[in-house]
């Protein structure tokens, strides 16, 4: 069964109150326990962003150069993700939407590759 990624970026999460982010965070405690009780719930974690990055790391002649906090390119900061294995597409859609509404903030969806084949498949030159 294909495993997907329900995930939203932090900065596209409006400033809360504490208070709200409880709230928030009841609420979308609530879908996840749906998702346990469906059988479909792997894992999810939440409260990342810019502040929470430790190190990157980069390859330099075959070594790992490592630098603290995130790439300063980086725009965009994984916010919190939660990851669902459903038998397609759209049970997937369902279970985003459910936490879409339950934390009032966008969610984006992947849909992980069954397997090597696939990968190599979407990032050859050929498949475009």
């Amino acid at each position: 069964m294909p495993k997907y990624l329900i995930a939203f970026n932090d900065e596209w999460v409006p400033e809360h109150t504490a208070d709200e982010l409880q709230r928030k965070s009841e609420a979308s405690k609530a879908v996840l326990e749906e998702m346990t009780a469906a059988g479909v719930f792997l894992f999810a974690e939440g409260g990342i962003d810019a502040s929470t990055a430790i190190f990157s790391v980069v390859s330099e002649d075959g070594k790992p150069v490592f630098t603290d906090g995130p790439f300063v390119e980086s725009k965009e900061h994984l916010g919190g993700f939660t990851v669902v294995e459903v038998p397609d597409d759209e049970a997937a859609r369902y279970w985003a939407g459910r936490l879409a509404v339950s934390l009032d903030w966008p969610q984006e969806v992947h849909r992980f590759p069954s397997g090597l084949a696939e990968i190599i498949e979407r990032q050859s030159p050929a498949s475009e």
